[in-house]
């Protein structure tokens, strides 16, 4: 499904030709920071950092894990930068997006551009000088993925955008590992699998949502081109393979019985959720009764818990 571009239409308090005369330094540094999304930051090293315990089975460097953390943030910021820089006509016409930086015209184009090509080169810098290699080709190619796979060719194109644009939100778990070992192993792929997993039941339920947002301007999301039914199934049907491949770290000699436990009473609650969503789909609800941003919601708090038992077992074990 090809989806044209949207013409753009700055919204928000200042306008996109605003002077920067008028542009206070104390709101341009929020803005820049504004531009690398802490908040999804937040979550791509809560499923880093844990990763490194299990590497080490145990501590692992806290300067290794001060760097690692500081490099995947810049990378990440610099794709989220990159991003908003991509999609700023969408930006503005979409109400939550509305008040971005380079919509409300706080900090412009070129300087977004500018920046996102700065973290990206610093970021790969930090990895492969301070890291090491391995760790820098796999947030660059985790930013590359995000910016051109993602934004540039899927997201505008297809319903499965999310599916395989989520890639690149799962490389930080191979990130984490590699950082410390210097080399890949089944567990970070397993981990890489549940976050691979996890990325559309995540985000669908937040697209249910906003659909109306998506539609206005054109993004093939998949709660935009189908039923709430067919969306609630496909939750269903990721959730479920999710919770399995999450519990296959213990017989393959990773995790112990710590780890197995919260997985599966974790795992349990969401599956839950995710079909009281899709009973609610099935009974034809809608508005706010429908309640899919419990399950947005809960997805949060359960890679959190999830991740937080990877580092907590080898303690444990």
């Amino acid at each position: 499904m090809c989806v044209t571009a949207v013409e753009s239409r700055p919204a928000g308090v200042l306008g996109a030709s605003q002077s920067p005369v008028h542009r206070p330094f104390g709101a341009r540094v929020k803005a820049f920071v504004a531009l690398t999304k802490p908040r999804i930051i937040e979550l791509l090293l809560i499923t880093t950092v844990p990763v490194m315990f299990l590497a080490q089975q145990g501590v692992p460097d806290l300067k290794l894990v001060l760097l690692t953390c500081v490099g995947g943030y810049l990378s990440a910021g610099g794709a989220n930068a990159l991003n908003m820089y991509i999609d700023r006509d969408i930006d503005a016409l979409m109400d939550r997006t509305s008040q971005r930086p380079l919509v409300t015209g706080m900090v412009s184009p070129r300087e977004c551009l500018a920046f996102g090509i700065t973290l990206a080169v610093v970021s790969t810098l930090l990895f492969g000088l301070a890291v090491n290699w391995l760790s820098a080709w796999l947030s660059l190619g985790a930013l590359l993925f995000y910016v051109v796979v993602y934004t540039m060719i899927l997201k505008r194109r297809t319903s499965q955008n999310i599916v395989w644009g989520g890639i690149a939100g799962c490389l930080p778990v191979l990130i984490g590992w590699s950082s410390v070992t210097n080399s890949m192993s089944w567990a970070p792929i397993i981990l890489f699998l549940v976050m691979f997993f996890w990325t559309p039941p995540h985000y669908w339920p937040l697209s249910m949502k906003v659909r109306e947002d998506y539609a206005r301007v054109g993004i093939p999301m998949l709660p935009v081109v189908a039923s709430n039914k067919v969306v609630a199934k496909q939750i269903v049907i990721y959730s479920w393979v999710m919770v399995a491949v999450s519990l296959l770290l213990t017989p393959l000699g990773y995790t112990g019985w710590f780890y197995t436990a919260v997985a599966l009473l974790a795992g349990g609650f969401w599956l839950w959720e995710a079909h009281g969503l899709q009973n609610r789909a099935k009974a034809e609800v809608t508005g706010v009764k429908l309640k899919e941003m419990r399950l947005f919601h809960w997805s949060i708090t359960y890679v959190s818990i999830l991740f937080l038992a990877v580092a907590v077992d080898p303690f444990l074990r």
